[in-house]
């Protein structure tokens, strides 16, 4: 039956008012909190092992459900495409990142709109839902002012957004956006300001909104916090505290964790280490200074989870206050294993080696006391990376048990009678998406905004929620990243570890009973080759079904033809005053080749400031002026090369350019003042392979300054525009490029 809709007279007196009906939630639907953490290990969790503190949550276990058997998809981009679709992740087109498309269905980089995010799924059932922190799941070519906004968090569902859209950004000096707005932090690091605290403050002004407006209507929170994605910042004091715990190292570190999760009953008590994963040494054959500098940066890694589990104490206790804690169904989990970007040795700078200035270890050790501060981008090394997936091989990007076997937690007093169990069934991220809707006794639309979608590809794992006993899926599921791959079904896992440029025929396959090695540590691919080569033919019918085809390990490439491809033949930027905010990915591509910058600006006496700055602390150039000279400050990985004019600036409306010329593999800077020469220098620095994670602006440097001025620097003349011009000679590293990107995802 039809709407009825008003009946319209003449008059009032002979007309009748309708109104349509609500779309309302079914009763007893339960708010949904999901607190989704960046390259946690397996262990880090102190519920699962970890001498971290995260009383936080480890009493949301202790009030609920650990589940040792969820599986991601071995990144950050895959693996939300998966929680919050329902499908497979190439299925949806996030084959790999969000950071490029390599023009196959499977790799767009963007997730279809055949395949409904949750949320989209839930406002059509009377859910608000909002979204705090990471995205990633977006184009990066596509965050720029002009969007498209499709793709973002309020195109694909959500009601607010408050966070960052690329894989990572400075916990002091953010690139934050709300709704379809970049703006600015609220803080400095000098005023205290980290953007976990902020991530939180915002989710409970979020939901306290809401619960004034909206008492009756439940809600969706994703907190996705940058914790503990590189680089890993927290506070000192908290930074301190883990400085002896890790003295011992990684190795004694693994056995102590295991014997946790032996104790805990995460792991059966059969559980045997495998050996150190390639390239990480004994701590042992360490020199003190090195273990020194290890444990300092293990323990920036640790202070930043434990901030980040005290600030989410601070929104479990508004849900309590508001009393709603009980009907809110929480879920906290990780989105990949520990990260391998750090490297064999860490890192306290990333940019300076991923633009070919590497960091002697004396240099390191001798920055040790830095770790975790406004200019560091740190990232710990393999071994510590190691331990945090213990007791698993591998690492994030990897097939292997360390990439994608990840700590969940579930809670929800009202509706789970379920206090401190564990459950041990396999289960995917795609699984996420149809379990919730299963609780929720809903079903996934036919139509979402008129567009016909897809099957769900996961399988609800709802009955485990009550039933310690229920199987596990019985479906097979694949894996693939950078050439990666596994499959796991009925019980067995067969893997392939793909070293970058062998030919994908040359990968040995391995063979692990999951059932009974949960560590992956008994290869049984010769004793049982039947079963093997029947899962190794299934993987290749599952990447044919699902969109993972073509296998193409050329990261690197990928990387570079699409920042070719998305700048096109342009090689002109006209920036005008009152800009700003502008995404690395969507900025002038400096990398490696000769440009110029010419700003148009009135000067007066006393006139300074920035004229235009792209990056932050830890890199990125800066073209001002101080004290009536105009000065281009390159920063790489914190080395810098300054240039200042040979003379003051005349009073009256100039044109103020520096042209930077690479040659013979060094750059040579010639300062101008109206076209006219002013000033030169030269210098073995560049951006060979990567620019900043932090954005560009036009008259100030907002956030962690490029220079050694007080940020934001606002330029105090009249500036009219600022022109970059790039020349033809790029000559980007793929390779290189792609070391680089990789790094922040």
């Amino acid at each position: 039956m039809s709407d009825p809709g008003p009946k319209i007279g003449r008059t009032i007196a002979d007309s009748t008012p309708w109104w349509p009906d609500k779309t309302t939630a079914p009763k007893g639907s339960p708010n949904i909190l999901v607190v989704l953490f960046d390259d946690v290990g397996f262990s880090d969790f102190g519920c699962y092992g970890s001498p971290i503190l995260t009383p936080t949550i480890d009493a949301l276990a202790e009030a609920g459900l650990r589940y040792t058997g969820f599986h991601t998809t071995a990144m950050c981009s895959t693996t939300r495409a998966a929680l919050m679709t329902g499908c497979n992740h190439h299925s949806v087109g996030m084959g790999c990142l969000a950071n490029f498309d390599s023009g196959y269905p499977g790799y767009r980089g963007k997730i279809a709109k055949e395949a409904g995010m949750l949320p989209e799924m839930l406002r059509s059932n009377g859910y608000r839902s909002y979204m705090v922190g990471k995205w990633h799941v977006t184009p990066l070519t596509e965050t720029g002012a002009t969007g498209p906004f499709d793709g973002w968090p309020l195109g694909r569902g959500f009601d607010r957004y408050y966070g960052f859209m690329d894989a990572e950004t400075d916990q002091y000096a953010p690139e934050l956006v709300r709704d379809n707005t970049p703006i600015e932090a609220p803080g400095t690091y000098e005023t205290g300001y980290h953007l976990t605290e902020d991530l939180v403050d915002q989710s409970i002004r979020f939901i306290a909104d809401h619960t004034a407006d909206a008492p009756d209507t439940p809600w969706m929170l994703w907190l996705a916090p940058g914790a503990c994605h590189a680089p890993h910042q927290a506070p000192r004091e908290i930074i301190d505290h883990y400085a002896n715990v890790f003295a011992d190292g990684w190795d004694v570190e693994r056995e102590r964790r295991l014997e946790r999760q032996k104790a805990l009953g995460i792991v059966p008590p059969d559980t045997r280490m495998p050996p150190r994963n390639d390239h990480v040494r004994p701590w042992a054959e360490h020199s003190p200074d090195e273990q020194r500098l290890f444990a300092r940066l293990q323990a920036a890694f640790a202070a930043m989870l434990d901030h980040a589990d005290r600030h989410l104490a601070r929104l479990v206790a508004f849900l309590e206050d508001a009393d709603i804690k009980d009907d809110t169904l929480i879920l906290v989990l990780s989105d990949n294993g520990a990260s391998q970007e750090g490297g064999p040795l860490g890192m306290i700078n990333a940019m300076g080696p991923y633009n070919m200035k590497f960091e002697p270890l004396d240099a390191k050790i001798a920055r040790t006391d830095d770790i975790g501060g406004p200019d560091t981008h740190s990232n710990f090394p393999h071994g510590w990376a190691m331990a945090s997936n213990t007791p698993l091989k591998r690492y994030k990007q990897n097939t292997h048990g360390g990439g994608i076997r990840d700590p969940l937690v579930i809670s929800w007093p009202k509706g789970l009678t379920a206090r401190g169990e564990l459950r041990h069934q396999f289960t995917h991220a795609s699984d996420m998406t149809p379990t919730l809707l299963d609780l929720l006794g809903l079903t996934k639309p036919d139509t979402l905004a008129g567009v016909p979608q897809m099957p769900f590809e996961g399988v609800s794992f709802s009955p485990s929620l009550t039933d310690s006993a229920a199987p596990s899926k019985a479906k097979p599921q694949h894996f693939e990243m950078f050439g990666h791959r596994g499959i796991v079904q009925d019980g067995w896992k067969a893997v392939a570890y793909h070293p970058p440029g062998r030919a994908f025929d040359g990968d040995v396959w391995e063979l692990y009973h999951l059932a009974e090695d949960f560590s992956e540590y008994e290869d049984l691919a010769e004793a049982d080759p039947e079963r093997l080569k029947a899962m190794v033919e299934e993987w290749w019918r599952q990447a044919e079904a699902h969109k993972v085809l073509p296998l193409d390990d050329r990261f690197g490439p990928r990387f570079a033809e699409n920042a070719i491809r998305f700048h096109g033949a342009r090689k002109r930027f006209v920036f005008h005053k009152g800009m700003g905010h502008v995404p690395t990915d969507v900025a002038p591509d400096v990398r490696s080749r000769t440009y110029r910058i010419e700003a148009e600006a009135h000067i007066e006496a006393g006139t300074e400031g920035v004229l235009i700055a792209h990056g932050d602390a830890t890199c990125g150039y800066s073209l001002f002026i101080r004290d009536g000279r105009l000065v281009h400050d390159m920063n790489v990985g914190g080395h810098h090369a300054i240039v200042t004019s040979d003379r003051d600036i005349p009073p009256g409306h100039r044109r103020l350019g520096v042209q930077v010329q690479t040659i013979d593999g060094r750059r040579h800077f010639r300062l101008t003042i109206d076209g006219q020469p002013a000033g030169h220098g030269d210098t073995d620095l560049g951006f060979y392979n990567f620019v900043s994670w932090s954005g560009l602006d036009i008259g100030r440097d907002r956030g962690s300054p490029v220079a050694d001025y007080a940020a934001p620097f606002e330029f105090t003349g009249r500036l009219s525009k600022v022109t970059v011009t790039m020349d033809e000679d790029q000559t980007l590293d793929g390779d290189g490029i792609g070391e680089a990107e990789m790094a922040r995802q």
